[in-house]
């Protein structure tokens, strides 16, 4: 991996030398909302889905009251607020949260409904076990036959005093370098990073793999071009060409293991990209201070 010196990515701890070298790879997955129908849409929200092997992505733009009602929900799933002029009210069992501006909301198991009011970008993430959701997803024939290399999914530990509706701010200061500001739950990690002015020096690029789970990398501004490298094999049959997409926003890119790649801002004005991770990653969560939610939600025990 290629990381900066003063970045502190370039301290992960690295399985590469333990891990048994793939010889099958699956594809990229690249949808763009602004190529597609909406698949629900009413006079105050329009909303679009994209999925990975373990999670869906619900993508929609608020204008005006919405609600979002899930009965019977298997797990924890979030709720992201990419917009200041949004405020959400969570109910669940027992219990009724308000939430205002750029906020993460992890909403527990069973029957809820966020309603949203404001102008904005509502995100929703929820794992695949939620079939009704993931059979909306736009690359759903993608994921008939599960993904290479990307072990079943199993959630984290309960978080600290059991679930309840959390709420966390995405406006806090980020880490120094890289400039993250990361949360997690049992199901998910977020990576809210600012969002940056013009594209991305070109000579200060950070290609990097994961050796056994997706990348998934939402553009919710800008253009982006996704640098995707997968390894040679002994079976030429396997090897595939690499990969420069271009996506703009709003849009959902789906990185395989173990392939090496890169994110380059090139939009010419604000470029915005956050990433999430389905379960939530280990490495980032062995680095102490970078998770910043770490308290309420235990990681596992090492095995």
């Amino acid at each position: 991996m290629a990381f900066d010196p003063t970045d502190l990515r370039s301290t992960l701890p690295s399985n590469a030398a333990t891990a048994t070298a793939p010889e099958r790879f699956s594809g990229s997955e690249h949808v763009q909302f602004r190529d597609r129908a909406p698949v629900e849409k009413t006079e105050s929200v329009s909303t679009w889905y994209a999925r990975g092997q373990n999670f869906v992505v619900g993508y929609s733009e608020v204008d005006g009251p919405a609600a979002f009602a899930r009965t019977g929900q298997p797990d924890e799933y979030v709720v992201l607020l990419a917009d200041d002029d949004l405020e959400a009210r969570v109910q669940a069992p027992g219990e009724e949260v308000t939430a205002t501006g750029r906020t993460m909301i992890v909403v527990p198991p069973g029957d809820s409904t966020v309603t949203v009011t404001g102008r904005g970008r509502v995100l929703r993430l929820l794992t695949t076990r939620s079939a009704d959701v993931a059979a909306l997803a736009a690359n759903a024939d993608s994921y008939t036959e599960p993904h290479e290399n990307i072990p079943p999914f199993q959630p984290w530990p309960e978080p600290v005093g059991g679930y309840r509706v959390r709420t966390y701010d995405l406006t806090v200061a980020p880490l120094a370098n890289p400039p993250f500001r990361l949360y997690r739950c049992t199901t998910f990690m977020v990576n809210f990073i600012d969002p940056k002015q013009g594209p991305r020096d070109p000579a200060k690029l950070s290609p990097h793999k994961h050796d056994d789970f997706e990348q998934c990398s939402i553009v919710l501004a800008g253009e982006y071009v996704h640098h995707i490298r997968w390894p040679w094999t002994t079976n030429k049959a396997n090897w595939r060409e690499d990969e420069h997409y271009s996506v703009v926003a709003p849009s959902v890119t789906v990185i395989p293991p173990p392939s090496l790649h890169t994110s380059e801002a090139v939009g010419p004005a604000t470029n915005h990209l956050i990433d999430v991770f389905c379960p939530p990653r280990s490495d980032f969560s062995a680095m102490d201070g970078w998770v910043f939610n770490a308290a309420d939600y235990p990681a596992p025990e090492p095995r």
